[in-house]
């Protein structure tokens, strides 16, 4: 149901470098890059996280209450992932655990520019 999902950030070759690095495991790479906005998917049909430098050219503000989340195949990849983050200069917003007894295990980062990720796996 979701095409793709837009964070605003400051430094896009740094955007770049953390979401192309963070992600490339999940087969996700750089997939089209126009200048001041890209998009980051694992292929054709797939959902997409674009990152963009604000078309009002206003600093980029991340959402209170806005997350995006990303599923993962198992509670290990989400210790990864975090730690992947938190060593590509993402901050940490909540160490990896089970939130929902047997149901939801997950992870929070803040990106270099503040914006929230989540990383989880059902069961």
């Amino acid at each position: 149901m979701i095409g793709y999902v837009t964070l605003g950030v400051n430094d896009m070759t740094r955007a770049k470098a953390f979401y192309g690095d963070l992600l490339a495991d999940k087969g996700a790479k750089v997939v089209m890059d126009q200048g001041r906005l890209a998009f980051v998917s694992a292929g054709r049909g797939q959902p997409m996280l674009a990152i963009c430098e604000p078309y009002d050219k206003n600093d980029p503000v991340p959402g209170n209450g806005t997350m995006v989340a990303l599923t993962v195949d198992s509670k290990e990849q989400v210790d990864q992932l975090h730690q992947k983050a938190l060593d590509l200069g993402a901050t940490c917003d909540g160490p990896p655990g089970q939130r929902i007894p047997d149901r939801f295990y997950g992870a929070y980062v803040r990106d270099p520019d503040g914006n929230k990720l989540c990383f989880f796996v059902f069961g």
